[in-house]
């Protein structure tokens, strides 16, 4: 094997450059074996509840991509002493599907709980699974266009940054300790803190004398993971647009209207009698849903020549890729026929099944919108990267296109919102899985994986994750309520806002076009609108404590150096993730303990959480708010020294 391989490196052939994998097609390891199977659909179910915590908290999701291969390696490597490298891609690819079609889900089937629909397991795994298999299906076509021909021109960074951590593995260089030392500091800080309640959640402090200005941070590991993995940028974007809201607006809102009597709408009662969390969540909000849309509006904009040049590029490639890409065995997929009849039987189950009622009309908006999406994304990830691609634009343009289309023929009641939302649902999350098993199929392409397993791995981990996605959400929602400032869910609430504005009537536009204002503003300055505008839309607690892991970031890129730094930048990632999942999976954990009954000692009927948490540090004073800082300091610190002291590449 090589000694220190660089998968962004090919063999030049006359002007172009061929793609060379790390294994060659005239080899074959294991690869789709059992175990294999088993745990990647373990870790993708592990991240796709992890995902769907984190997306619904902070309206940011993760990529599992890394974390699943080091955790693979681990496992297959480390423990059972077994393992090739295309194992690991197996099980990383079925992995990052759970987490990408965990945020398809929670970014926009909640909006059919906002908008009072009862939400079955089944309807939503129904959802889930057809949007992720439309996903799937429509970018197969593509892949040898994409990954084999326009190998020199698309570098995939995700996918290419995946298969250099794979061969690093195989070469013995990636320490993945550093994942499971950051899920075990982030469940155990979680239980301590939410399920024990040894120390407060969220130190805050209002300040009425500043017109109900107001500051507060949950303190919490998986937004110090969060604020890492996003970089201090972003994060102090984030922070400013909480600050604006609520050191801003709210007091400008109090000052305005806080000594009148005059009820404004859409609040329902006069804002003197009103707190700084209903000045929120009457007005800010409203103003926060205007920034998110004109931020994801401006994203798409912005992506528009890449998206017209990935359209024609991919469209252009699709009848080549049509004729298959040969029969090495890293050029097999699945067959066109194959990739056909579930095609035609998934648009079926949305034409048919009752618990789509999107109709004839809808099921073409929704095959379309998809298919089109799905082209145009798959080449764009390649571009951009994964973590760039404006989902929430092109959910936003499909959501309201329906929204219209179904004003026009006069579906404007429940039934006719219901069906706009489920149509945008199955295009995000086939936008969602599109972009994945793009990156996913290039990692396979540079280590000389089977794409046809592959794909088949892909779906298998879909359904395995959509049997999941609609427990995982019913149970968060009976545990912390979807829309609270635990789970806000931003994005869902602003397509349920979408959608009853446009069918119904009943939004304040006129926030909405503050709002709209405010993110175009801040795109003329230099600053990104969206994240800026879900750093308006979220909590304070939630947008604020994002800075913290910023700022660790900041300091391992100011104080390293060439190697050093790039090993101690993987080493946070990975401890970030960590911190991340183990938060989130506690967090799912403590969910399932609040709807278990439980007799409490004094004979009344409680919850299992409520016999286990030892104090109530919420009634405390200022001692609590001094204890949790001391110990989120504390939390601060161990990512710090485990960072720090990375001295080799990793």
């Amino acid at each position: 094997m090589p000694g220190t391989t660089s998968l962004s490196q090919s063999t030049p052939t006359g002007d172009s450059e061929k793609l060379v994998p790390y294994v060659p097609a005239s080899r074959a390891p294991h690869e789709f074996t059992l175990r294999a199977i088993i745990l990647g659909t373990i870790i993708g179910i592990v991240f796709g509840a992890a995902n769907s915590f984190l997306g619904l908290k902070t309206g940011l999701t993760v990529t599992a991509s890394i974390p699943a291969a080091v955790m693979s390696m681990a496992i297959l490597r480390g423990l059972l002493k077994r393992g090739t490298i295309l194992e690991n891609n197996m099980v990383q690819t079925l992995g990052s599907t759970g987490e990408s079609l965990a945020a398809g889900v929670i970014f926009t089937i909640p909006a059919l709980i906002f908008l009072g629909m009862e939400l079955s397991q089944f309807r939503i795994f129904l959802m889930a699974l057809t949007g992720g298999l439309l996903g799937i299906l429509f970018m197969i076509p593509l892949r040898h266009y994409l990954m084999v021909r326009e190998h020199k021109k698309l570098p995939f960074p995700e996918g290419t940054a995946c298969a250099n951590v794979l061969v690093a593995g195989e070469e013995g260089g990636v320490k993945a300790r550093y994942v499971f030392y950051g899920l075990i500091v982030g469940g155990l800080y979680r239980f301590g803190m939410a399920g024990m309640k040894l120390w407060r959640e969220i130190p805050g402090w209002s300040f009425t004398k500043l017109h109900k200005a107001a500051l507060s941070f949950e303190l919490s590991p998986i937004l110090l993971g969060v604020g890492y993995l996003v970089g201090p940028r972003i994060a102090a974007v984030m922070l400013s647009g909480g600050l604006l809201a609520w050191l801003v607006l709210i007091p400008l809102f109090d000052l305005i209207g806080g000594r009148s009597d005059t009820i404004l709408y859409p609040g329902t009662v006069p804002i003197r009698d009103m707190t700084s969390d209903d000045i929120w969540n009457f007005y800010i909000r409203y103003i926060g849903a205007g920034g998110v849309a004109i931020g994801g509006a401006i994203s798409l904009i912005r992506a528009l020549p890449t998206v017209i040049s990935s359209a024609r590029h991919s469209f252009s490639g699709l009848s080549g890729s049509m004729k298959g890409g040969g029969t090495l065995r890293t050029q097999r997929d699945l067959p066109l026929p194959v990739v056909g009849a579930v095609s035609v039987v998934v648009i079926a189950m949305l034409l048919l099944m009752p618990q789509f009622g999107i109709g004839i009309v809808g099921t073409l908006i929704a095959v379309v919108a998809s298919f089109f999406f799905v082209v145009v994304s798959s080449r764009m990830v390649g571009l951009i990267g994964t973590t760039s691609q404006p989902v929430s634009g092109m959910t936003i343009t499909a959501l309201l296109l329906t929204s219209l289309v179904f004003a026009a023929m006069g579906r404007t009641d429940a039934s006719g919102m219901a069906a706009a939302v489920t149509v945008g649902a199955v295009v995000c999350i086939a936008i969602c899985m599109s972009g994945d098993i793009a990156q996913d199929l290039k990692t396979g392409a540079l280590v000389g994986a089977t794409p046809r397993r592959q794909q088949i791995g892909e779906i298998i981990g879909t359904l395995a994750a959509a049997v999941f996605a609609g427990w995982v959400l019913q149970l968060l929602h009976s545990a912390y309520g979807l829309g609270s400032k635990v789970l806000s869910a931003p994005q869902a609430r602003l397509m349920a806002d979408l959608v009853r504005g446009v069918m119904g009537g009943e939004l304040p536009w006129g926030l909405l076009a503050m709002g709209a204002a405010i993110g175009f503003i801040v795109e003329l300055l230099g600053v990104p609108a969206l994240p800026f505008a879900i750093g308006l839309y979220l909590p304070i607690s939630t947008s604020a404590p994002i800075i913290f892991g910023g700022l660790v970031a900041l300091a391992v890129s100011r104080l390293s150096k060439g190697e050093i730094h790039r090993a101690r930048q993987e080493t946070g990632t990975l401890y970030g993730s960590g911190l991340i999942a183990g938060d989130a999976l506690m967090g799912i954990l403590i969910a399932v303990l609040t709807v278990i009954p439980f007799t409490l000692q004094n004979g009344m009927k409680g919850t299992l959480i409520e016999r286990i948490a030892l104090r109530s540090p919420e009634g405390g004073g200022v001692g609590e708010d001094v204890l949790s800082i001391a110990l989120f300091g504390v939390l601060c610190a161990l990512m710090v020294f485990t960072i720090f002291r990375t001295r080799e590449k990793t």
